[in-house]
Protein backbone atom coordinates (compact mmCIF):
# COMPACT_ATOMS: atom_id res chain seq x y z
CA UNK A 1 0.00 0.00 0.00
CA UNK A 2 3.18 2.05 0.49
CA UNK A 3 4.26 1.97 -3.03
CA UNK A 4 0.92 2.80 -4.36
CA UNK A 5 0.32 5.88 -2.15
CA UNK A 6 3.61 7.03 -3.56
CA UNK A 7 2.78 6.46 -7.08
CA UNK A 8 -0.49 8.42 -6.35
CA UNK A 9 1.29 11.21 -4.90
CA UNK A 10 4.16 11.75 -7.70
CA UNK A 11 1.55 11.59 -10.39
CA UNK A 12 -0.49 14.03 -8.60
CA UNK A 13 2.11 16.18 -8.19
CA UNK A 14 3.23 15.69 -12.10
CA UNK A 15 -0.47 16.71 -13.12
CA UNK A 16 -0.50 13.40 -15.41
CA UNK A 17 -4.35 12.88 -15.08
CA UNK A 18 -4.70 10.65 -17.79
CA UNK A 19 -1.86 8.02 -16.67
CA UNK A 20 -3.68 8.46 -12.62
CA UNK A 21 -7.10 7.92 -13.90
CA UNK A 22 -6.28 4.96 -15.79
CA UNK A 23 -4.35 3.45 -12.41
CA UNK A 24 -6.98 4.38 -10.36
CA UNK A 25 -10.01 2.24 -12.98
CA UNK A 26 -7.53 -0.98 -12.10
CA UNK A 27 -7.54 0.02 -8.25
CA UNK A 28 -9.93 -2.05 -5.55
CA UNK A 29 -11.91 0.32 -4.20
CA UNK A 30 -10.92 -1.30 -0.70
CA UNK A 31 -7.56 -0.31 -1.47
CA UNK A 32 -8.18 3.11 -3.24
CA UNK A 33 -9.83 3.64 0.40
CA UNK A 34 -6.52 2.72 2.45
CA UNK A 35 -4.23 4.65 0.85
CA UNK A 36 -6.67 7.85 0.50
CA UNK A 37 -6.32 9.38 3.69
CA UNK A 38 -2.42 9.41 2.82
CA UNK A 39 -2.63 11.97 0.45
CA UNK A 40 -2.62 15.45 0.97
CA UNK A 41 -5.85 16.87 2.16
CA UNK A 42 -5.56 19.54 -0.89
CA UNK A 43 -6.22 16.79 -3.09
CA UNK A 44 -8.72 14.50 -2.12
CA UNK A 45 -11.58 16.49 -4.23
CA UNK A 46 -9.33 16.24 -7.63
CA UNK A 47 -8.59 12.11 -6.48
CA UNK A 48 -13.01 11.33 -6.24
CA UNK A 49 -13.74 13.18 -9.35
CA UNK A 50 -10.94 11.03 -11.19
CA UNK A 51 -12.69 7.94 -10.25
CA UNK A 52 -15.76 6.72 -12.05
CA UNK A 53 -19.10 7.61 -9.78
CA UNK A 54 -19.47 3.79 -9.28
CA UNK A 55 -16.16 3.21 -7.65
CA UNK A 56 -16.42 6.91 -5.94
CA UNK A 57 -18.79 5.47 -4.06
CA UNK A 58 -17.62 2.31 -2.88
CA UNK A 59 -14.07 4.05 -1.81
CA UNK A 60 -15.99 6.29 -0.20
CA UNK A 61 -18.01 3.44 1.97
CA UNK A 62 -14.59 2.00 2.34
CA UNK A 63 -13.11 4.49 4.96
CA UNK A 64 -13.27 5.35 8.01
CA UNK A 65 -15.66 8.00 9.38
CA UNK A 66 -13.57 10.13 10.11
CA UNK A 67 -12.13 10.14 6.96
CA UNK A 68 -15.46 10.45 5.37
CA UNK A 69 -16.58 13.39 7.53
CA UNK A 70 -12.94 14.83 6.56
CA UNK A 71 -13.69 14.59 2.77
CA UNK A 72 -17.46 15.89 3.01
CA UNK A 73 -16.28 18.94 5.03
CA UNK A 74 -13.97 19.63 1.48
CA UNK A 75 -16.70 19.30 -1.50
CA UNK A 76 -19.03 21.20 -2.70
CA UNK A 77 -23.05 20.55 -1.65
CA UNK A 78 -23.23 19.41 -5.06
CA UNK A 79 -20.39 16.73 -4.81
CA UNK A 80 -21.49 15.71 -1.55
CA UNK A 81 -25.27 15.09 -2.37
CA UNK A 82 -23.75 13.13 -5.72
CA UNK A 83 -21.94 11.02 -3.16
CA UNK A 84 -24.38 10.51 -0.24
CA UNK A 85 -27.66 9.86 -2.83
CA UNK A 86 -25.81 6.93 -4.10
CA UNK A 87 -24.41 4.77 -1.05
CA UNK A 88 -25.91 2.10 0.06
CA UNK A 89 -28.79 2.76 3.00
CA UNK A 90 -27.12 1.21 5.84
CA UNK A 91 -23.90 2.37 5.38
CA UNK A 92 -25.25 5.92 4.72
CA UNK A 93 -27.35 5.91 8.10
CA UNK A 94 -23.80 4.70 9.76
CA UNK A 95 -22.66 8.15 8.45
CA UNK A 96 -25.61 10.41 9.43
CA UNK A 97 -25.35 8.77 13.16
CA UNK A 98 -21.90 9.79 13.17
CA UNK A 99 -22.31 13.64 11.85
CA UNK A 100 -23.10 16.42 14.58
CA UNK A 101 -27.23 17.09 13.98
CA UNK A 102 -27.18 20.09 12.22
CA UNK A 103 -24.74 18.71 9.48
CA UNK A 104 -26.89 15.33 9.13
CA UNK A 105 -30.24 17.41 8.80
CA UNK A 106 -28.60 19.06 5.86
CA UNK A 107 -27.44 16.09 3.97
CA UNK A 108 -30.73 14.88 4.35
CA UNK A 109 -32.22 17.43 2.94
CA UNK A 110 -30.05 17.20 -0.33
CA UNK A 111 -31.42 13.60 -1.06
CA UNK A 112 -34.20 12.26 -3.22
CA UNK A 113 -37.01 11.80 -1.10
CA UNK A 114 -37.32 7.65 -1.95
CA UNK A 115 -33.78 8.20 -0.23
CA UNK A 116 -34.47 9.87 2.59
CA UNK A 117 -37.35 7.93 3.54
CA UNK A 118 -35.25 4.84 3.29
CA UNK A 119 -32.46 6.41 5.58
CA UNK A 120 -34.97 8.04 8.41
CA UNK A 121 -36.34 4.56 8.32
CA UNK A 122 -33.25 2.59 9.46
CA UNK A 123 -32.16 5.92 11.81
CA UNK A 124 -35.47 5.64 13.51
CA UNK A 125 -34.37 2.04 14.92
CA UNK A 126 -32.39 1.86 17.97
CA UNK A 127 -28.38 2.07 17.76
CA UNK A 128 -26.80 -1.51 18.24
CA UNK A 129 -30.34 -3.44 16.53
CA UNK A 130 -31.22 -4.95 13.30
CA UNK A 131 -32.95 -2.87 12.17
CA UNK A 132 -29.92 0.07 12.20
CA UNK A 133 -27.79 -2.37 10.59
CA UNK A 134 -30.15 -3.72 7.75
CA UNK A 135 -30.72 -2.06 4.11
CA UNK A 136 -33.93 -2.22 2.42
CA UNK A 137 -32.03 -3.15 -0.77
CA UNK A 138 -33.11 -6.89 -1.26
CA UNK A 139 -35.23 -9.01 -4.02
CA UNK A 140 -38.15 -10.58 -3.56
CA UNK A 141 -40.76 -12.40 -5.32
CA UNK A 142 -44.35 -13.71 -5.03
CA UNK A 143 -45.50 -17.50 -4.58
CA UNK A 144 -46.81 -17.61 -8.12
CA UNK A 145 -44.12 -15.84 -10.11
CA UNK A 146 -42.44 -18.09 -12.62
CA UNK A 147 -38.38 -18.85 -12.41
CA UNK A 148 -38.03 -17.41 -15.62
CA UNK A 149 -40.25 -14.41 -14.64
CA UNK A 150 -37.86 -14.22 -11.59
CA UNK A 151 -34.48 -14.29 -13.21
CA UNK A 152 -35.72 -11.10 -15.61
CA UNK A 153 -36.42 -9.17 -12.72
CA UNK A 154 -33.15 -10.27 -11.07
CA UNK A 155 -31.61 -8.82 -14.63
CA UNK A 156 -33.53 -5.67 -14.33
CA UNK A 157 -32.90 -4.31 -10.73
CA UNK A 158 -29.87 -6.88 -9.46
CA UNK A 159 -27.29 -4.27 -10.02
CA UNK A 160 -29.24 -1.55 -7.48
CA UNK A 161 -29.39 -4.64 -4.87
CA UNK A 162 -27.09 -5.57 -1.52
CA UNK A 163 -27.31 -9.38 -3.12
CA UNK A 164 -28.76 -11.46 -5.67
CA UNK A 165 -27.51 -14.50 -4.38
CA UNK A 166 -30.66 -14.77 -1.35
CA UNK A 167 -33.93 -13.67 -2.90
CA UNK A 168 -36.73 -13.89 -0.24
CA UNK A 169 -40.55 -14.89 -0.71
CA UNK A 170 -43.30 -12.69 0.26
CA UNK A 171 -47.47 -12.63 0.31
CA UNK A 172 -49.85 -9.13 -0.56
CA UNK A 173 -48.89 -7.62 2.88
CA UNK A 174 -44.86 -8.60 2.74
CA UNK A 175 -45.03 -10.99 5.22
CA UNK A 176 -42.13 -13.70 4.73
CA UNK A 177 -43.03 -16.69 3.67
CA UNK A 178 -39.65 -18.33 2.47
CA UNK A 179 -36.01 -17.92 0.52
CA UNK A 180 -34.99 -19.13 -2.92
CA UNK A 181 -31.15 -18.65 -3.89
CA UNK A 182 -29.76 -18.03 -6.88
CA UNK A 183 -28.64 -21.39 -7.61
CA UNK A 184 -31.98 -23.13 -7.12
CA UNK A 185 -33.40 -20.25 -9.55
CA UNK A 186 -30.63 -21.16 -12.28
CA UNK A 187 -31.31 -25.13 -11.63
CA UNK A 188 -35.27 -25.10 -12.13
CA UNK A 189 -37.21 -24.97 -14.87
CA UNK A 190 -38.28 -22.09 -16.51
CA UNK A 191 -41.79 -22.76 -15.86
CA UNK A 192 -41.53 -23.61 -12.21
CA UNK A 193 -43.06 -21.26 -9.98
CA UNK A 194 -41.43 -19.74 -6.97
CA UNK A 195 -43.85 -21.28 -4.40
CA UNK A 196 -42.68 -24.80 -5.30
CA UNK A 197 -39.08 -24.33 -4.94
CA UNK A 198 -38.59 -21.83 -1.83
CA UNK A 199 -36.94 -23.00 1.43
CA UNK A 200 -40.09 -22.61 3.82
CA UNK A 201 -37.83 -22.76 7.29
CA UNK A 202 -36.14 -19.43 7.05
CA UNK A 203 -33.57 -18.23 9.59
CA UNK A 204 -34.42 -14.42 10.77
CA UNK A 205 -34.05 -11.70 13.03
CA UNK A 206 -36.34 -9.12 13.85
CA UNK A 207 -35.52 -4.95 13.72
CA UNK A 208 -34.99 -4.73 17.56
CA UNK A 209 -32.73 -7.85 18.05
CA UNK A 210 -29.15 -7.35 19.15
CA UNK A 211 -26.13 -6.63 16.54
CA UNK A 212 -24.38 -9.15 18.39
CA UNK A 213 -27.33 -11.75 18.25
CA UNK A 214 -27.58 -11.25 14.41
CA UNK A 215 -23.68 -11.75 14.00
CA UNK A 216 -24.66 -15.56 16.18
CA UNK A 217 -27.07 -16.25 13.69
CA UNK A 218 -25.15 -15.99 10.67
CA UNK A 219 -22.21 -17.65 12.01
CA UNK A 220 -24.34 -20.43 13.19
CA UNK A 221 -25.84 -21.09 10.05
CA UNK A 222 -23.29 -20.13 7.74
CA UNK A 223 -25.95 -17.69 5.41
CA UNK A 224 -24.19 -15.10 3.30
CA UNK A 225 -27.08 -12.64 4.39
CA UNK A 226 -30.19 -13.05 6.88
CA UNK A 227 -33.73 -11.42 6.54
CA UNK A 228 -35.36 -9.03 8.98
CA UNK A 229 -38.54 -8.66 9.94
CA UNK A 230 -40.70 -6.32 11.75
CA UNK A 231 -43.05 -7.06 14.77
CA UNK A 232 -46.19 -8.40 12.26
CA UNK A 233 -43.29 -10.50 10.30
CA UNK A 234 -42.93 -8.07 7.38
CA UNK A 235 -40.10 -8.51 5.63
CA UNK A 236 -38.70 -4.95 5.98
CA UNK A 237 -34.38 -5.53 4.80
CA UNK A 238 -31.79 -7.59 5.33
CA UNK A 239 -28.16 -7.90 6.78
CA UNK A 240 -25.30 -9.04 4.41
CA UNK A 241 -22.20 -11.46 5.80
CA UNK A 242 -20.00 -7.93 4.95
CA UNK A 243 -21.51 -6.02 7.30
CA UNK A 244 -21.98 -8.53 10.05
CA UNK A 245 -17.83 -8.69 9.70
CA UNK A 246 -17.16 -5.04 10.82
CA UNK A 247 -19.91 -5.35 13.29
CA UNK A 248 -18.01 -8.98 14.66
CA UNK A 249 -14.79 -6.40 14.74
CA UNK A 250 -16.41 -3.79 16.80
CA UNK A 251 -18.04 -5.65 19.07
CA UNK A 252 -14.59 -7.66 19.74
CA UNK A 253 -12.90 -4.48 20.09
CA UNK A 254 -15.25 -2.89 22.77
CA UNK A 255 -14.26 -6.32 24.59
CA UNK A 256 -11.05 -6.71 24.46
CA UNK A 257 -10.78 -2.66 25.35
CA UNK A 258 -12.91 -3.59 28.51
CA UNK A 259 -11.03 -6.33 29.62
CA UNK A 260 -7.50 -4.10 29.54
CA UNK A 261 -10.07 -1.55 31.92
CA UNK A 262 -9.73 0.93 29.04
CA UNK A 263 -13.24 2.66 28.35
CA UNK A 264 -14.40 2.16 24.81
CA UNK A 265 -13.45 4.91 22.00
CA UNK A 266 -16.24 6.61 20.32
CA UNK A 267 -13.29 6.70 17.36
CA UNK A 268 -10.40 5.42 17.04
CA UNK A 269 -8.16 5.08 20.02
CA UNK A 270 -5.12 5.72 18.08
CA UNK A 271 -6.58 9.13 16.22
CA UNK A 272 -8.20 10.38 19.35
CA UNK A 273 -6.12 13.27 21.24
CA UNK A 274 -3.52 11.64 24.45
CA UNK A 275 -5.03 13.99 26.53
CA UNK A 276 -8.65 12.70 25.76
CA UNK A 277 -7.09 8.92 25.75
CA UNK A 278 -5.77 9.87 29.09
CA UNK A 279 -8.80 11.33 30.95
CA UNK A 280 -10.79 8.12 29.47
CA UNK A 281 -8.56 5.99 31.27
CA UNK A 282 -7.59 7.46 34.43
CA UNK A 283 -10.71 6.45 35.98
CA UNK A 284 -10.12 2.72 36.57
CA UNK A 285 -6.70 3.12 37.10
CA UNK A 286 -7.85 5.25 39.91
CA UNK A 287 -10.17 2.94 41.02
CA UNK A 288 -7.89 -0.11 40.99
CA UNK A 289 -4.59 2.05 42.36
CA UNK A 290 -7.13 2.91 45.53
CA UNK A 291 -8.26 -0.84 45.54
CA UNK A 292 -4.36 -1.70 45.41
CA UNK A 293 -3.95 0.81 48.94
CA UNK A 294 -5.45 -1.86 50.59
CA UNK A 295 -2.59 -4.31 49.49
CA UNK A 296 -0.03 -2.16 51.85
CA UNK A 297 -2.09 -1.96 54.81
CA UNK A 298 -2.46 -5.30 54.95
CA UNK A 299 1.08 -5.65 54.30
CA UNK A 300 1.84 -2.76 57.01
CA UNK A 301 -0.72 -4.61 59.75
CA UNK A 302 2.21 -7.89 59.96
CA UNK A 303 4.79 -5.57 60.39
CA UNK A 304 5.72 -7.58 63.65
CA UNK A 305 5.91 -11.07 61.49
CA UNK A 306 7.70 -9.69 58.54
CA UNK A 307 10.17 -8.71 61.19
CA UNK A 308 10.73 -12.34 62.69
CA UNK A 309 10.68 -14.02 59.05
CA UNK A 310 12.07 -11.29 56.58
CA UNK A 311 11.98 -14.03 54.04
CA UNK A 312 8.08 -13.96 54.28
CA UNK A 313 8.59 -10.32 52.11
CA UNK A 314 10.17 -11.91 49.05
CA UNK A 315 7.21 -14.29 48.09
CA UNK A 316 4.60 -11.35 48.29
CA UNK A 317 4.87 -10.14 44.17
CA UNK A 318 5.42 -14.06 43.25
CA UNK A 319 2.11 -14.87 45.27
CA UNK A 320 -0.60 -11.83 43.66
CA UNK A 321 1.58 -12.22 40.40
CA UNK A 322 0.86 -15.89 39.81
CA UNK A 323 -2.91 -15.37 41.59
CA UNK A 324 -3.73 -12.34 39.41
CA UNK A 325 -2.50 -14.19 36.57
CA UNK A 326 -4.70 -16.95 36.66
CA UNK A 327 -7.85 -15.12 37.83
CA UNK A 328 -7.27 -13.32 34.44
CA UNK A 329 -7.24 -16.10 32.26
CA UNK A 330 -10.50 -17.46 33.88
CA UNK A 331 -12.43 -14.22 33.56
CA UNK A 332 -11.50 -13.91 29.92
CA UNK A 333 -12.54 -17.04 29.06
CA UNK A 334 -15.59 -17.07 31.32
CA UNK A 335 -16.40 -13.32 29.57
CA UNK A 336 -15.88 -14.90 25.97
CA UNK A 337 -17.92 -18.16 26.71
CA UNK A 338 -20.69 -15.99 27.91
CA UNK A 339 -20.51 -14.15 24.27
CA UNK A 340 -20.78 -17.32 22.45
CA UNK A 341 -23.61 -18.66 24.66
CA UNK A 342 -21.56 -21.26 25.96
CA UNK A 343 -21.33 -20.40 29.07
CA UNK A 344 -25.59 -20.15 30.49
CA UNK A 345 -26.85 -19.94 33.84
CA UNK A 346 -27.91 -23.55 33.29
CA UNK A 347 -24.53 -25.01 33.41
CA UNK A 348 -23.05 -22.21 35.35
CA UNK A 349 -22.33 -24.11 38.65
CA UNK A 350 -20.35 -26.86 36.42
CA UNK A 351 -18.05 -24.63 34.59
CA UNK A 352 -17.84 -23.00 37.84
CA UNK A 353 -16.92 -25.92 40.29
CA UNK A 354 -14.74 -27.07 36.48
CA UNK A 355 -12.58 -24.19 36.79
CA UNK A 356 -12.13 -24.04 40.94
CA UNK A 357 -10.81 -27.52 39.76
CA UNK A 358 -8.37 -26.42 37.22
CA UNK A 359 -7.05 -23.74 39.84
CA UNK A 360 -6.50 -26.15 42.21
CA UNK A 361 -4.50 -28.29 39.75
CA UNK A 362 -2.51 -25.56 38.68
CA UNK A 363 -2.17 -24.38 42.24
CA UNK A 364 -1.14 -27.48 43.26
CA UNK A 365 1.62 -28.20 40.62
CA UNK A 366 2.87 -24.52 40.87
CA UNK A 367 2.90 -25.21 44.40
CA UNK A 368 5.14 -28.05 45.03
CA UNK A 369 7.74 -26.11 42.72
CA UNK A 370 7.87 -23.21 44.17
CA UNK A 371 8.66 -24.81 47.88
CA UNK A 372 11.66 -26.07 46.22
CA UNK A 373 12.61 -23.15 44.61
CA UNK A 374 11.76 -21.21 47.95
CA UNK A 375 13.77 -23.25 50.12
CA UNK A 376 17.02 -23.02 47.50
CA UNK A 377 16.52 -19.43 47.82
CA UNK A 378 16.32 -18.74 51.56
CA UNK A 379 16.91 -22.03 53.31
CA UNK A 380 13.69 -22.51 55.74
CA UNK A 381 10.99 -25.51 54.88
CA UNK A 382 8.94 -23.43 57.06
CA UNK A 383 8.72 -20.38 54.95
CA UNK A 384 9.14 -22.47 51.61
CA UNK A 385 5.75 -24.78 52.88
CA UNK A 386 3.86 -21.31 54.04
CA UNK A 387 4.61 -19.94 50.52
CA UNK A 388 3.68 -23.29 48.23
CA UNK A 389 0.50 -23.93 50.51
CA UNK A 390 -0.59 -20.37 49.82
CA UNK A 391 0.02 -20.48 45.87
CA UNK A 392 -2.43 -23.14 45.91
CA UNK A 393 -5.17 -21.38 48.22
CA UNK A 394 -4.72 -18.44 46.17
CA UNK A 395 -4.63 -19.85 42.75
CA UNK A 396 -7.95 -22.20 43.70
CA UNK A 397 -9.41 -18.67 45.28
CA UNK A 398 -8.15 -16.80 41.76
CA UNK A 399 -9.98 -18.85 39.53
CA UNK A 400 -13.52 -18.96 41.92
CA UNK A 401 -13.71 -15.23 41.70
CA UNK A 402 -12.60 -14.96 38.00
CA UNK A 403 -15.19 -17.28 36.96
CA UNK A 404 -18.03 -15.72 39.22
CA UNK A 405 -17.92 -12.26 39.09
CA UNK A 406 -18.74 -12.15 35.28
CA UNK A 407 -21.80 -14.36 35.88
CA UNK A 408 -22.48 -12.09 38.91
CA UNK A 409 -22.41 -8.80 36.60
CA UNK A 410 -24.60 -10.62 33.89
CA UNK A 411 -27.20 -11.34 36.18
CA UNK A 412 -27.00 -7.40 37.34
CA UNK A 413 -27.41 -6.86 33.70
CA UNK A 414 -24.11 -5.32 33.60
CA UNK A 415 -21.53 -6.05 31.07
CA UNK A 416 -19.34 -8.74 32.16
CA UNK A 417 -16.40 -7.58 30.12
CA UNK A 418 -16.78 -4.93 32.77
CA UNK A 419 -14.86 -7.12 35.43
CA UNK A 420 -11.84 -7.01 33.57
CA UNK A 421 -8.31 -8.56 34.15
CA UNK A 422 -7.01 -5.68 35.86
CA UNK A 423 -9.98 -5.41 38.12
CA UNK A 424 -9.18 -9.46 39.09
CA UNK A 425 -6.12 -9.18 39.15
CA UNK A 426 -6.14 -6.64 41.90
CA UNK A 427 -9.21 -8.17 43.86
CA UNK A 428 -7.27 -11.16 44.20
CA UNK A 429 -3.72 -9.47 45.40
CA UNK A 430 -5.97 -8.02 47.84
CA UNK A 431 -7.06 -11.54 49.14
CA UNK A 432 -4.41 -12.98 48.20
CA UNK A 433 -1.68 -10.88 50.88
CA UNK A 434 -4.38 -11.62 53.45
CA UNK A 435 -4.65 -15.38 52.73
CA UNK A 436 -0.32 -15.62 52.83
CA UNK A 437 0.20 -14.07 56.21
CA UNK A 438 -2.45 -16.01 57.90
CA UNK A 439 -0.94 -19.17 56.54
CA UNK A 440 2.09 -17.67 57.61
CA UNK A 441 1.23 -16.88 60.62
CA UNK A 442 -0.28 -20.78 61.27
CA UNK A 443 2.55 -22.81 60.12
CA UNK A 444 5.26 -20.50 61.62
CA UNK A 445 3.27 -20.50 65.17
CA UNK A 446 3.40 -16.59 65.35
Amino acid sequence: MDDLAEILKDLLAQQRWDELKALLSQKNPTDLAEVLPSLPTSEYALFFRLLEKTKAVEVFENLELEDQQKLLAGFRDEQVRDLVEHMSPDDRANLLDELPARVAKRLLKMLSPAEREATSLLLGYKEHTAGRIMTPEYISFKTHLRVSEALDKIRRIGLDKETVYYCYVIDEQRRLLGMVSLKDLVLAAPETRIGDIMLREVVFVHTDDDQEEVARQIRKYDLLAIPVVDREDRLVGIITHDDIMDIMEEETTEDIYRLGAVPVQEQSYFKAHMITVAARRVGWLLVLLLTNTMTGSIIMDQNTLLQSVVALAAFVPLLIGSGGNIGSQTSTVIVRGLALKEVTFGNAFKILLREVGIGLLLGSFLGVIVVFWSHWLQGNWLVSLAVGLSLVVISTMATFFGGLLPLVFVRLGIDPAVVSAPFISTMVDVLGVFTYFQIARLILSL
